[in-house]
């Protein structure tokens, strides 16, 4: 009796284990057979011992093993090892991007060089800030001077002036 509750234990154990592996190795779904497997066998072993000790290994499945999938989600990555076997996301550096919307608001009325072909959407010069912009009209050629009329979020319409 004692090994029973020894075996249905470490077969509990086993499907946690297991649980977490299937989140880092991509396996299609063989290692989340398995782990079902060792808890079906744990349970099984359970309530072949008592039906209370079956129903109460039911009540510690249901609460091991959401408690797995988060722990395995989020906290590993951030242990030690996790940080190891897991990619880091992109690093933002400052001055990276596109400008915040109130930054670009203050180009409203300012003026810049085209540098690449607005067909109707190409970069522009705005005193060394490279910025996409959309033309108004259609296409503007490289190197035409344009001006901002119109801010929505990040996006930046601009008119050709015509220079005199």
């Amino acid at each position: 009796m004692f090994w029973m509750i020894i075996i249905a234990i470490i077969l509990f154990l086993l499907c946690a284990i297991l649980l977490v592996a299937e989140v880092f190795v991509p396996s299609f779904g063989l290692i989340s057979l398995l782990a079902l497997g060792c808890l079906a066998g744990g349970l099984a072993i359970f309530f072949k011992i008592s039906p209370a000790a079956g129903w109460t290994g039911v009540v510690v499945a249901v609460i091991m093993v959401p408690t797995t999938l988060v722990f395995a989600y989020k906290i590993f990555p951030k242990t030690s090892f996790g940080k190891t076997v897991t990619l880091d996301g992109p690093k933002k550096t400052r001055g990276e991007g596109v400008p915040d919307a109130e930054h670009l608001s203050t180009l409203l009325g300012k003026t810049a060089i085209v540098i690449s072909p607005l067909r109707p959407v190409g970069m522009c010069d705005f005193e060394g800030a490279k910025l996409e912009c959309v033309a108004e009209s259609g296409y503007v050629e490289k190197g035409k001077t344009v001006k901002v009329i119109k801010v929505d979020g990040t996006q930046l319409t601009v008119r050709e002036i015509e220079k005199a």
